[in-house]
């Protein structure tokens, strides 16, 4: 996946390759480091690193300030840590030199992800080669670690019961490996669900783009986890040690503490496979809340040793959930609610002039007066160059259908209360580097490919600017829901002439064979309705989590809450175990509480992050403040038909029905819509595509993306480049 590309500016060459030079060596100091780190994972379980290093590390590594943790710290913890913060620097200067247009290439990604599919399956989904081959090598990883684990284990095995038999001891050592296993994938697990991550740009990864390896790594932990729990209580139930499942140990991990995060882990599995997210979203969605309590007693199970290992994932998750929250408690100033007849919303926020975000960006929404604590997250489909925050939302489900209820009913609404979190997105939009763009949509699904066509509509506007001709191939079950294509022209903006553009919309209406019948009162329905909101001086516009400029900025003081938190982490801890845990070892010849050793590091952990990232909030909030930014106000546009009560003059997408402006007529004349028909995609858009470039996206649904997929990864057409666009896979 490649990404910003930046304006060529009039530097010298010898400039131009010093420059060059020191975005290799950022980007290389990153891959040694995370190679090293990699390292440390493969050494851990070979007898060298047991019986030589581990011995000569603990000596010098194990302090009196940090315990048995500064190892951990320096060898799994820091690197990673170090990662985080210099990304934030390296991806704030690429963001600032940025421009979406022509220019040199500049890539942010440490290695160019191909994302040609190569596997299309049912348990997997749409596969890449590189995640094939990082999957294949992270499989790899995962048996090399077992394998050792067990060879080292079985040549000293350990007799836990008097009358103990070599088999049994290997049962128990197997169940004990399997649980270190399952922690390597802990260690990856939090980095693809972290949304304001600092790691995933440099890979070319989005939040949204990655959850499916959260899924995976979810899915395979279980596994290894389950093996390790049952494991043991089969080893309990054949030695006749079940008493062993109610020990709360004070100098080793608690069974009982695992067996809780046990339980509460098989919860959030049960409700997290694809049938429950899809039937019961409601319970996946309050299920998976329960993830704190398991963190809290998985804790306390392996102990402060073992959660410095897996530190960096879960300390960046805090960091950025916290963020978050800070960023939601501010009820957002609600504009506009743009109602289709499809029975689709389009909602207008207003939002910070700094703010920019990139097409395909996410806004995560919750609406207190439906749910307070359900948050759903709709695709921004608006320009951040020319336009408001726009947030278009297809009502397919109880949510959403709660709130086109709410806009649709009788009773004036002049005031709404909504808070969000975002918007957050790809790093740059990647897809103008394609000579032409095919975009193949099902129902709402067309949302994505709105924010890339208005993007694409504005960059037009520019001089020396090449962008690439569009197919739109969208498919809806009936007409009423061609309303969605009223959304590529904004509710108010100036540059929106869809005719400066190469254009080509196939729409396909699945379930009518004929063009509806056309009369007055049809015609009336099919006209948008907005409703405008009071502007209250109590909400506030949309803005980064820091303060009220684009997300530029937002790398600094990441980067700052970072670094301020690691410190003040490693700065407690080293004060709380030289001042207070060590003396009571040392002056009663006692062990100190296993467990209590693992609530400081936890409470250690949050109060660092709390500490750091509230006093940048704050700071930030204040100079803002003092800033006096204004909220943007939005024109009043005039009513226009929708391009659902045109349709039904001609079934070929034509109409005799006068438009109100420009961009509508151009709208119209770019349509072409087909009824009781499916889009013949592999034979007459796909292979039949021109050029030796072409971008093709797909989004929702799972059915379509896959057949889009395995068109791509069949060898017969070359010049296709594939992306899925979708939270599911």
């Amino acid at each position: 996946m490649y990404s910003d590309l930046v304006r060529e500016s009039p530097a010298t060459p010898s400039y131009e390759g010093t420059k060059k030079s020191r975005h290799r060596v950022t980007r290389m100091m990153f891959l040694v480091v995370f190679l090293g780190w990699l390292m440390v994972w493969v050494l851990l379980p070979t007898k060298m690193y047991k019986q030589k290093w581990n011995p000569k590390l603990n000596g010098k590594l194990n302090s009196t300030y940090f315990g048995e943790q500064g190892k951990n710290i320096l060898l799994f913890s820091f690197p990673i840590m170090l990662i985080a913060a210099a990304s934030c620097v390296y991806l704030h200067f690429q963001k600032k030199k940025g421009n979406s247009c022509s220019g040199t290439s500049v890539q942010v990604v440490v290695w160019p992800s191909g994302k040609k599919p190569v596997l299309v399956m049912g348990p997997l989904g749409i596969v890449s080669a590189v995640e094939l081959v990082f999957s294949a090598m992270f499989i790899v990883l995962l048996i090399w670690s077992l394998a050792n684990y067990l060879h080292v284990s079985f040549a000293h095995l350990h007799m836990h019961k008097q009358g103990e038999k070599v088999w049994q001891a290997k049962f128990r050592s197997v169940s004990v490996r399997l649980g270190y296993i399952g922690n390597v994938c802990w260690a990856f697990l939090f980095f693809p669900v972290t949304r304001g991550s600092s790691i995933l740009p440099l890979v070319g990864l989005t939040s949204e783009s990655s959850i499916k390896y959260h899924i995976w790594l979810g899915h395979l932990s279980m596994v290894l986890f389950a093996g390790h729990s049952i494991g043991f209580i089969i080893y309990w139930a054949m030695t006749n040690q079940m008493a062993e499942m109610l020990e709360w140990s004070k100098t080793y991990g608690s069974n009982v503490a695992g067996e809780i995060a046990f339980v509460l882990a098989s919860i959030m599995w049960a409700t997290s496979f694809p049938w429950v997210r899809r039937k019961m979203f409601e319970v996946f969605f309050y299920t998976h809340h329960i993830y704190t309590l398991y963190v809290f007693f998985y804790v306390l199970h392996v102990g402060t040793a073992y959660f410095c290992m897996i530190l960096p994932g879960i300390f960046l998750f805090i960091i950025d959930r916290y963020l978050r929250f800070l960023q939601s408690r501010q009820r957002s100033q609600l504009v506009s609610a743009r109602i289709l007849p499809s029975e689709a919303v389009e909602l207008t926020f207003s939002k910070s002039l700094g703010l920019t975000y990139n097409p395909t960006s996410i806004l995560f929404v919750n609406v207190p007066s439906i749910s307070k604590l359900q948050w759903h997250p709709f695709t921004v489909t608006s320009n951040c160059k020319s336009e408001p925050d726009k947030l278009s939302i297809k009502t397919e489900g109880s949510w959403s259908r709660k709130l086109y209820n709410k806009f649709s009913s009788p009773s004036a609404v002049d005031s709404f209360d909504v808070s969000v979190e975002g918007p957050y997105g790809p790093a740059s939009p990647n897809f103008l580097r394609h000579e032409s763009l095919v975009m193949v949509s099902g129902g709402s699904g067309i949302s994505p490919f709105i924010s890339i066509i208005r993007e694409i509509i504005f960059e037009s506007t520019k001089s020396n600017c090449k962008v690439p001709e569009i197919l739109l191939i969208c498919a809806f079950k009936n007409s009423a829901n061609l309303t969605m294509l009223d959304l590529l022209l904004p509710i108010s903006s100036t540059t929106s002439d869809i005719s400066q553009i190469q254009l080509q919309i196939q729409a396909y209406i699945t379930r009518e064979k004929e063009p509806p019948a056309t009369d007055t009162d049809t015609d009336t329905k099919n006209l948008l309705r907005t409703i405008w909101f009071r502007q209250d001086r109590s909400y506030a516009p949309i803005s980064a989590a820091l303060g009220p400029n684009s997300w530029l900025w937002l790398w600094l003081w990441l980067c700052a809450i970072i670094s301020s938190s690691s410190l003040m982490f490693l700065l407690f801890l080293g004060i709380v175990t030289r001042y207070y845990i060590y003396p009571i070892v040392r002056d009663s010849d006692e062990i100190y509480h296993f467990s209590f050793k693992c609530l400081w590091d936890m409470f250690l952990v949050c109060a660092a992050i709390f500490l750091a990232a509230s006093c940048v909030f704050l700071w930030d909030k204040k100079k803002a403040t003092m800033e006096g930014e204004q909220i943007q106000n939005l024109e009043v546009p005039t009513l226009v038909a929708s391009p659902g009560s045109w349709v039904g003059g001609r079934g070929s997408g034509g109409g005799d029905r006068e438009v109100e402006s420009l961009p509508h007529q151009s709208l119209v004349q770019a349509t072409k819509v087909h009824f009781g028909a499916r889009p013949d995609l592999k034979v007459k858009y796909l292979f039949d595509r021109k050029g030796s470039d072409v971008g093709v996206l797909v989004c929702w649904p799972r059915n379509m993306r896959h057949e889009v997929a395995r068109i791509c990864s069949s060898g017969l057409a070359d010049n296709l480049h594939f992306e899925s666009i979708s939270f599911n896979w």
